[in-house]
């Protein structure tokens, strides 16, 4: 049924006239008059009885009044549900941010949080793999994250931000005498990665097969600071982004600069050919907002 043509019969019957119906609804006589000519037709029962200047319903005329005022609650209520999504008076963002990453956006997530404050944000924080995976997947709507080299043709990109990524080493010599470490001065120290959901662990043994060589991996950990921890023992070499390095704190441990340098690129990334909600749009226009301030 059409929902115009309910209307207009409601109308009718709310104010016992055609007349007046066509003067409230601003429409002819005769457009009001075929549409529920075409209601007729298609219940097979007349709605309406005309005696005198009086209106009645038909039983099936009654039906379709009751029922037609609930639908027409209901498809106004779809409407402002609709409405209230597209100017994010509600909503749900589902964002993935990697835990070294997420507290270099946390000033994004704050000011999304006060423009949009009635859309729900759910965080979730794991590896950069697991997070472009869930991306790809549809399981998250967007996430700002290590931009692998190896992403998926099917994800867009908005590049963020990029930082060298340095190599934490005992502040013992040769390391603290040296302005940067090549590969092959590491190749044989113990090498103290995060686990392999991390884009940036891929991308560590992605560089070490293009310098030929092979690490010897002592252990691995999602957490950067017992890296770091475990390379204040004395021996061993972590891999920290720029921004992480400040962070550390204590001596025991001297920052060095790769060579031939290696980038830390960071951005957002959303599925290029699945919906994208509004809320996730409006964070992307955050995060662009952002990067134009930036560049």
């Amino acid at each position: 049924m059409d929902i115009k043509a309910l209307r207009y019969f409601i109308e009718v019957v709310n104010e016992q006239s055609f007349t007046r119906a066509s003067e409230k609804l601003f429409v002819t006589q005769p457009t009001i008059s075929k549409m529920i000519r075409s209601l007729e037709q298609e219940v097979e029962q007349p709605l309406l009885h005309r005696e005198g200047r009086r209106l009645w319903l038909t039983d099936a005329g009654e039906v379709v009044y009751q029922r037609a005022q609930q639908i027409l609650a209901q498809f106004n209520q779809l409407n402002a549900e609709l409405l209230d999504l597209n100017q994010l008076q509600r909503g749900h963002l589902r964002l993935g941010i990697p835990p070294m990453v997420g507290h270099m956006y946390a000033g994004l997530i704050r000011q999304y949080r006060q423009a949009f404050p009635n859309v729900e944000l759910t965080i979730v924080e794991c590896g950069g793999r697991k997070i472009e995976q869930a991306v790809y997947n549809g399981d998250l709507d967007v996430a700002v994250t290590m931009l692998s080299p190896s992403a998926a043709d099917t994800l867009n990109i908005l590049d963020l931000d990029s930082y060298p990524i340095c190599a934490v080493l005992p502040d013992v010599a040769p390391w603290n005498e040296m302005d940067s470490v090549h590969w092959q001065d590491i190749q044989h120290e113990p090498f103290y990665l995060y686990t392999d959901d991390f884009t940036l662990s891929e991308y560590i043994a992605t560089l070490c097969q293009q310098q030929a060589i092979t690490p010897s991996v002592a252990a691995r950990s999602s957490q950067w600071d017992f890296l770091v921890a475990l390379v204040k023992s004395g021996v061993g070499v972590a891999f920290l982004p720029e921004p992480l390095c400040h962070r550390i704190q204590g001596e025991g441990v001297v920052i060095k600069a790769m060579s031939p340098s290696i980038e830390w690129r960071l951005g957002a990334i959303w599925h290029a050919e699945r919906y994208v909600p509004r809320t996730a749009e409006a964070w992307i226009d955050v995060c662009r907002a952002y990067r134009n301030r930036t560049r």
